[in-house]
């Protein structure tokens, strides 16, 4: 006897936490579904085609899962991944991601997704993969990650991205030499070199 599909539904999202409509559409569950379900009560919409179970433990990062399930190519990167990082007090309110040259931009949605374009060779380097809420999100490394505040300092601002690199020294997250060399490859290693003597020097 098949399976009920509000019960394959919900053990997947039991799981896995979050779900685009087309994983589950891929399990077997229709639309239709989901979204007597969704009328029901059983599961919540977070955005378009982005569902979820009403009662899943929200972690503190839940946004970050929310935009990898949007992007699966895409990164956490720059404010994001500081304050993922902890070495941040900022808050940001919206997610900053950092995506191919060529990759495809959904469509605008309610979730405050802010993406930056990075080139293959820097979108590739020091990611690293943690699990939130059962979701597999890639986010930059602590050295690369403040290599590239310092790279688009223009638009986070520079006092964020200093206050970035005071806290990876200060809390031992990444040392001056893979700053340096992540600051380098990221072609800003001229314009962080003072700021890291500067902190290196008088700690």
């Amino acid at each position: 006897m098949a399976r009920p599909q509000r019960e394959i539904a919900h053990d997947l999202l039991a799981v896995q936490g979050i779900l685009r409509l087309a994983e589950l559409r891929n399990a077997g569950v229709t639309a239709a579904t989901v979204s007597r379900m969704e009328k029901d009560g059983e599961v919540i919409r977070l955005a378009r085609g982005l569902y979820q179970l009403p009662n899943a433990e929200l972690d503190a990062h839940h946004s970050l899962a929310e935009a990898a399930k949007r992007y699966p190519k895409g990164v956490i990167c720059l404010v994001s991944a500081l304050a993922f990082h902890g070495i941040t007090d900022q808050l940001p309110k919206k997610v900053w991601m950092a995506i191919g040259r060529n990759d495809w931009t959904p469509k605008p949605s309610d979730m405050l997704i802010r993406v930056l374009r990075f080139s293959d060779d820097l979108l590739a380097d020091s990611i690293e993969t943690h699990a939130i809420e059962g979701v597999s999100v890639k986010v930059f490394g602590v050295a690369k990650t403040v290599a590239d505040c310092f790279r688009h300092r223009g638009k986070i601002g520079l006092p964020i991205a200093l206050e970035g690199l005071r806290e990876a020294l200060r809390q031992r997250r990444a040392t001056p030499a893979e700053i340096a060399r992540a600051a380098n490859t990221g072609r800003v290693g001229t314009v962080i070199r003072p700021y890291l003597e500067a902190l290196t020097v008088h700690g």
